[in-house]
């Protein structure tokens, strides 16, 4: 996991079928702008040497946060440092823990749509259908296949609706797929959270890798968000949200500049720390997620128990009835 104080970009021109090329490529660093310039002046001139070479290489990096950075580090504020833990602004506002070692994730409490499932409805209705109407006219034929189709998405919404509440709802259905897991694997420990969309986890009895199998083996068992399971192993961090969803706490204008990935120029700071004041003058009144039990264990790790710490305060996790964002 890197997540730099310092970003620079370097161009070269190179020529291609009488045609002028601009080449782009970023430079980051912990201690300063001219370690970070040095090393976008030396990954430009790899770049070029691959593309001279045969390589066929993009022309530029997009200057994305989190979610669409690949190969290249997480490029958001640095509001804090604790140790390996590293606390940013993301890119709409909310700040944001980064961790290399203590495993989080978020099950959300959504189902998407089995379109197989629906595609079967499908078919058995309209042979249900056909073989009710005895196939007298290719017209009643045709209108039965229409009402066949028009009717399998919301019939299959209401037959998963009916599968989750028999089995309890969602959020227990969730849960015990977080127990069986815990206890098919001895020694693991679980804190389990609210959030306002879902679960959120964090294995407190031993560091992790985010590429390690175990760990990809837990992703799998509890249905963690995809897009977050991609992420951790593109950044090599586990990470976890602290603060509010702008939107949820009634503000709806996105933090400006757009689109608000780091840095920024320095010309339109001022605009960037107006939207904030609001942000965090609202924020502190709500809880990213709400600590409901272990599971497990209840083993905490020594190289995790600041990290435990810090989450639980910065997340207001363990203050009773604050509303979640």
């Amino acid at each position: 996991m890197i997540v730099p104080d310092y970003w620079a970009e370097a161009q070269r021109q190179y020529e291609v079928s009488g045609q002028q090329i601009t080449l782009r490529r970023f430079g980051w660093s912990l201690h300063g702008d001219d370690e970070a310039r040095a090393m976008a002046e030396r990954r430009v001139s790899e770049a070029l040497q691959g593309l001279q070479s045969g390589k066929k290489l993009p022309r530029r990096e997009r200057k994305v946060a989190y979610n669409g950075a690949v190969g290249v580090p997480i490029r958001e504020e640095v509001l804090a440092r604790h140790g390996e833990e590293v606390v940013t602004r993301n890119a709409y506002g909310a700040h944001c823990l980064n961790s290399p070692r203590a495993l989080f994730a978020d099950v959300d409490f959504k189902t998407s749509t089995n379109f197989k499932l629906v595609l079967l409805v499908f078919v058995l209705l309209e042979a249900a259908f056909l073989v009710g109407a005895g196939y007298e006219s290719w017209g009643l034929c045709l209108g039965l296949t229409f009402i066949a189709f028009a009717a399998a998405y919301p019939l299959t919404n209401f037959l998963r609706r009916a599968s989750v509440d028999v089995r309890g709802g969602i959020a227990q259905i969730a849960r015990k797929r977080i127990v069986a897991f815990v206890a098919a694997h001895p020694g693991w420990s679980v804190r389990l959270y609210r959030t306002p969309a879902g679960y959120r986890l964090l294995a407190t009895h031993k560091p992790f890798q985010a590429n390690a199998d175990e760990v990809q083996e837990f992703f799998k068992a509890i249905g963690a968000d995809p897009i977050y399971v991609r992420m951790c192993l593109n950044q090599r961090c586990f990470r976890a949200r602290l603060t509010a969803k702008p939107w949820r706490i009634g503000i709806s204008g996105h933090m400006r500049p757009r689109p608000g990935v780091w840095p920024i120029n320095p010309e339109r700071i001022a605009e960037r720390e107006d939207w904030v004041r609001e942000y965090e003058a609202r924020a502190s009144r709500y809880a990213a997620c709400e600590f409901l039990e272990t599971i497990g264990s209840g083993v905490i790790h020594a190289e995790l128990e600041t990290v435990v710490e810090l989450h639980d305060r910065a997340s207001r996790a363990l203050i009773a009835d604050a509303t979640l964002a």
